[in-house]
């Protein structure tokens, strides 16, 4: 991606981070075992606690997700059930499909027992997995679900599909058929007739403002040109294809 920063709801990313050697410091169960994690430094000041350095990781036999930790992003080489306490590892991330539900910034950045300190908080899930299957937020906590960019880990991040990548929150547009929406995200359109049924606005759009104020003729352009072909179920399915996955809303 152009920018670590640079994340909004419904990005369709792949996220890797290289494989590094550690050692294990203990096998919890068959498919989960703890770590001594490369990154990250001790924060001594930490208001939270002392940490020892340890991750623990469930990433399943044979390298595989454990059906409890579905959201693991994390796996060792050897896989788990190959390793005993005091051997030497590797840890990383393949190149991993996921897709994000929410972005978070932290100013001053996020006390935690490690450093350096986020500034900012990606919740993901896999590929196969949806929001529609976590009401309850649970999909936010957890090691294998939120990713803190710029915290020492080496992610990188391949951005596969950025729905509506031309417009912006709060961007009020017209559709082909007179309607007025305004835009809270790819799967948050909110129509000004109050009639929130259909299958979302008909292509193609025009941009009316942006920010609240008139945009500029460039950034008409640019959603006029993006929306003169395809279709917003189009758009739904080819995020579903690469997500394997409900729409956020």
């Amino acid at each position: 991606m152009r920018d670590a920063g640079d994340f909004r709801v419904g990005d369709v990313l792949s996220v890797a981070c290289p494989f590094t050697t550690t050692t294990v410091e203990r096998c919890v169960t068959w498919d989960e075992l703890a770590v001594r994690w490369p990154w990250w430094d001790i924060d001594p000041a930490g208001e939270f606690g002392h940490w020892n350095g340890i991750v623990a990781l469930g990433v399943g036999s044979g390298g595989r997700v454990s059906p409890d930790v579905e959201a693991e992003l994390f796996r060792t080489d050897p896989p788990p059930d190959q390793l005993e306490a005091g051997d030497v590892c590797r840890v990383g991330v393949p190149p991993t499909p996921v897709h994000v539900t929410a972005v978070d910034h932290h100013d001053p950045p996020l006390e935690t027992v490690w450093l350096p300190r986020p500034t900012q908080t990606v919740s993901v899930l896999r590929r196969g997995l949806s929001y529609r299957e976590y009401p309850d937020g649970s999909h936010l906590d957890g090691s294998g679900y939120t990713i803190h960019p710029g915290d020492g880990i080496p992610f990188t991040f391949e951005l596969l599909m950025r729905p509506y990548a031309s417009l912006r929150t709060g961007d009020e547009v017209a559709d082909a058929v007179g309607r007025a929406w305004q835009f809270n995200g790819p799967w948050n359109w909110m129509p000004f007739d109050g009639d929130s049924a259909g299958a979302g606005p008909q292509w193609p759009l025009v941009l009316l403002t942006r920010a609240g104020a008139t945009c500029s003729a460039e950034d008409a352009d640019l959603v006029a040109a993006s929306t003169a072909s395809g279709s917003h179920r189009k758009t739904v399915r080819d995020w579903m294809s690469l997500t394997e996955a409900s729409p956020t809303p």
